[in-house]
């Protein structure tokens, strides 16, 4: 596969509302990609890009971010979780709401049928890898690639079990070069905006040591981009993020169209000044 132009969608939870602000600006000025590419959240606004790269479908993409089903979703209720505890299970939330999320709200089954070359990427547990979904079936490579460890159960696939894509490539610039992609348009949450403090508290010393590892792969790619790759890292305007308190809060979806908006004007900005 060689593409011109790719749309790489990074992870980032419930920060990924930024994403949808940041197509709409996109398509506003008239930029289409060949290739789709994504992690965990990114991966399945990527998906449903893909399934429909049209402002419809960016619509539908914000209605979806708005339903109360999703925030179940990605969070559970309060009981379920304490359920998965007591029954001393690897994750704090039934990944099921979200399989059924997706399939409702996919317009396809498989990979190769959405509109768009699309691939998403998933931590291999047995290999210590970190593998790519360009086939099969659209909605348990999604699963796979935001399984986050401890919130999410590792998802079975053809005899292997995944986790979270962000573990081994939170923002796949990488993989787009590789698929021959000339210029790339990096949709990214807001961390790579977001200057690192050391860790105050004890849940901010693995966000961080996360934060670095991911960062670095990230920067290392970027500063070995090729001759003549053209690279666009989109702004999301959100000076909400980043603090660290509300990333545990991963179900709150209250300041979704916030994000959106915030991150379209940011990007649409962006995109203006470089007509």
């Amino acid at each position: 596969m060689t593409a011109d132009t790719a749309f790489v969608l990074g992870g980032g939870g419930r920060w990924g509302a930024v994403e949808v602000g940041m197509l709409q600006a996109l398509l506003d000025a008239e930029i289409q990609p060949d290739l789709v590419l994504g992690t965990s959240i990114g991966a399945i606004n990527g998906a449903m890009f893909a399934a429909d790269p049209s402002r419809a479908g960016v619509a539908r993409l914000n209605e979806l971010w708005r339903q109360a089903s999703t925030a179940e979703a990605f969070g559970g209720s309060v009981w379920s979780r304490a359920r998965q505890v007591a029954r001393l299970r690897p994750a704090l939330i039934d990944a099921r709401p979200l399989r059924r999320l997706l399939t409702e709200s996919l317009p396809v089954d498989q990979i190769s049928d959405l509109r768009l070359a699309f691939q998403c990427v998933a931590a291999s547990i047995e290999r210590a890898a970190e593998h790519w979904f360009t086939e099969g079936d659209l909605v348990s490579a999604l699963v796979a690639s935001a399984a986050v460890p401890g919130l999410f159960p590792p998802v079975p696939i053809n005899g292997e079990h995944f986790y979270d894509g962000g573990l081994v490539n939170s923002v796949p610039l990488d993989r787009a070069v590789r698929l021959g992609a000339t210029r790339i348009y990096v949709l990214q949450v807001g961390r790579l905006e977001q200057p690192l403090r050391a860790p105050e508290r004890i849940h901010e010393a693995a966000l961080v040591a996360f934060e670095i590892a991911r960062r670095h792969r990230f920067a290392t790619h970027r500063d070995e981009l090729p001759d003549g790759v053209e690279l666009h890292v989109l702004p999301t305007g959100n000076e909400l993020a980043f603090d660290d308190a509300r990333q545990l809060r991963f179900s709150d979806l209250g300041d979704t169209a916030q994000l959106i908006g915030v991150a379209h004007d940011a990007t649409a900005s962006y995109l203006a000044d470089r007509a």
